[in-house]
């Protein structure tokens, strides 16, 4: 049995890499299974954000090469390019890695909460797979667990920190005022309605929400009083918007260098704020080269967010410990199961050798042999059988000069060599 957690980050790679090797919420449930079939994983479940890709992994020997080699030819990449920017833990280390992850102790923004309910849904798809079992299951639920932890025990996600907060802070520093400029979000998923609240608490003038179907972007634009429309119509709506923030699930850009040109010259070029936290990315890169368009991605917030995590430091350590401590007593539970299993498989053994020595005397006493001779017989029998496969195995593993093995037989039949013979 072994844990594995692979995959990359912002930390290891870069957004370009990072859009490359994304998985689509399409794409998730065949590629699990597929996962499965063609590696040597018994279960799987993959987490995808703009962030990181990661697959984590219950396997019975540790065989993290294969699971790479399967990455790179799903995504049609370089094994050696991949290779380069990715990490691979094993064991306690994939269960702490987990366990930091759903913490947010290894985001962008330190203590985000959003990755918390990513990695649920992560587990969920992974269960409607079929590619989730007990091992995986169990910690999961204990990642879930000890993230609940954190989030009681310290103070990590007390500041409102988060890359919507981060691209709200930055468009702040751009615009002076934003009572006097409209926004325009593409997406209705999570990460956009944060946006949309602190444009809200800031006071923008108006906010526009586009998304592929009007009902969701109605549903979450009726939150904060905004205007809801289709993605056809943003070039309409470009014209009017000071500040763009995108963050859908498309694989190809939504918004191109011609429109926002376009826009541009309506708006006698006046500036646009633009912040890309879609991984792949929403924005086509050359719209960053048009003059008057400040475009950023969710690598160009990474200095922002260093300036609003410092009083989250102190509370990192502590969770840390937490941490630390949830994926140590994951492992000792997990080890104490695997004695349950050895031992219940070894009592049925016994009981199965009990009731054929039993049925054997059960025939001795019917056929009139004596009590006595029944029970020595019995004692004889029971004590051969039960003794016979140690017998066996600890005379192979002597021969094999294997001492270490003994000395651990030593200890489990507790036997003290100093006890005096009889």
């Amino acid at each position: 049995m072994a844990f594995i957690a692979l995959g990359i980050n912002h930390k290891t790679a870069s957004v370009d890499v990072r859009e490359r090797v994304a998985f689509t919420p399409e794409q998730l449930v065949e590629a699990l299974q597929q996962l499965c079939r063609v590696t040597p994983s018994r279960e799987a479940a993959i987490l995808s954000t703009c962030n990181r890709s990661e697959l984590y992994l219950e396997q019975e020997q540790l065989s993290a090469d294969e699971v790479l080699q399967w990455l790179a030819d799903y995504h049609r990449l370089n094994l050696a390019d991949l290779r380069a920017c990715a990490y691979i833990h094993s064991d306690n280390e994939a269960v702490r890695h987990m366990m930091r992850v759903a913490s947010g102790l290894d985001s962008m923004v330190l203590g985000e909460p959003q990755i918390l309910g990513q990695m649920k849904s992560a587990y969920a798809v992974a269960r409607e797979a079929g590619t989730v079992g007990p091992l995986l299951g169990r910690l999961f639920q204990a990642t879930f667990s000890t993230a609940k932890t954190v989030r009681t025990d310290t103070a990590i996600g007390e500041n409102p920190v988060s890359v919507a907060f981060a691209a709200v802070s930055l468009a702040k520093q751009i615009f002076a005022d934003l009572h006097r400029s409209q926004a325009l979000l593409i997406g209705a998923g999570e990460t956009i309605s944060l946006v949309a609240r602190h444009l809200h608490d800031q006071g923008i003038k108006r906010i526009v929400v586009a998304n592929r179907t009007l009902e969701r972007a109605s549903s979450l634009a009726e939150q904060f009083g905004a205007h809801a429309i289709l993605l056809a119509d943003i070039p309409d709506e470009l014209i009017n918007s000071d500040i763009v923030i995108s963050s859908t699930a498309s694989q190809l850009p939504i918004l191109g260098k011609g429109a926002v040109e376009r826009a541009l010259k309506k708006r006698r070029h006046k500036p646009i704020f633009m912040v890309d936290i879609a991984v792949p990315r929403d924005i086509e890169p050359e719209v960053g080269e048009l003059d008057d368009v400040y475009l950023y991605t969710v690598d160009d917030l990474h200095e922002v967010i260093e300036e609003n995590l410092k009083s989250r430091q102190d509370a990192a350590q502590a969770a840390e410990q937490l941490v630390s401590a949830g994926a140590d007593d994951f492992m000792l539970r997990l080890r104490a199961l695997a004695a349950v299993d050895v031992l219940k498989t070894y009592r049925q053994q016994a009981e199965r050798l009990r009731d054929e020595e039993l049925a054997k005397a059960q025939r001795l006493l019917n056929n009139g042999t004596p009590a006595e001779d029944v029970l020595a017989q019995l004692a004889r029998g029971l004590t051969n059988k039960l003794l016979h496969a140690p017998s066996v195995q600890l005379k192979k593993i002597s021969a094999d000069g294997r001492l270490d093995a003994l000395a651990v037989a030593q200890e489990l039949f507790a036997l003290d060599e100093g006890e005096p013979k009889s």
